[in-house]
């Protein structure tokens, strides 16, 4: 749902960015690579202390690079499969040192294993979800599915809790880091669900082009008219 909203709108709105950036011959790589790199430093320069709120300002700021290094393409026609690859490849890094910074807080001072592992099954699970859809496309299947926690949601649920929480260490309000327990929860259970959303997708369109290619040659070699 978000990416099929959300993406768009933001699109809209950062397109004056992403054509000032081009006038100051900033190239879409150079803006992944940029991106990528605040987003790992804010994860894992703030989260591993506690500090979220202050964590989540520096992500957010970095964390919209994935739309504008696309826009930037788009508008001046140079979208390819190397930008794609690149891209997809440097999402996989920072989704990692988020969820690696969360769980790096919970096993030392926010001394809780059980969250610590629960964050471990985020990181782990989103990366599986990623690859699936990967894994399925590269064998020719359309891995058509509209799964129920994908990237998208993953990062804005993961990061508007995590930066609310932060307010009970940066501004003093009592018991709001409950919140971030409870989305990373919520993120791994839709994370189980998108994965199986999306096992059992590629399981039926395998099935299906299986049959189709048996028909095929089974036609093919039937006796001549």
């Amino acid at each position: 749902m978000l990416n099929k909203y959300a993406r768009a709108f933001f699109t809209r709105v950062l397109t004056p960015f992403a054509a000032l950036l081009l006038r100051m011959r900033v190239t879409p790589d150079a803006v992944t690579l940029i991106g990528t790199a605040g987003v790992m430093a804010g994860a894992l320069a703030f989260y591993p202390r506690g500090e979220f709120f202050w964590g989540t300002v520096v992500i957010t700021l970095f964390v919209f690079s994935d739309l504008v290094d696309g826009n930037m393409a788009r508008q001046i026609g140079t979208s390819s499969r190397w930008g794609a690859f690149l891209d997809s490849t440097l999402d996989r890094l920072a989704d990692a040192a988020i969820f690696s910074g969360i769980a790096l807080w919970y096993a030392a001072d926010g001394d809780n294993l059980a969250l610590c592992a629960v964050t471990l099954f985020c990181l782990a699970s989103g990366q599986v979800v990623s690859y699936t859809k990967a894994r399925g496309e590269s064998i020719g299947l359309p891995v058509k599915v509209n799964g129920l926690v994908e990237r998208a949601e993953r990062l804005v649920i993961t990061l508007v809790c995590a930066g609310f929480a932060g307010w009970e260490r940066t501004f003093d309000v009592p018991h709001i880091d409950i919140l971030l327990p409870i989305a990373l929860w919520v993120v791994a259970a839709g994370s189980a669900v998108t994965l199986v959303q999306r096992v059992v997708t590629v399981r039926r369109e395998s099935a299906e082009a299986d049959a189709a290619e048996r028909r095929a040659q089974e036609q093919g070699s039937g006796p001549a008219s």
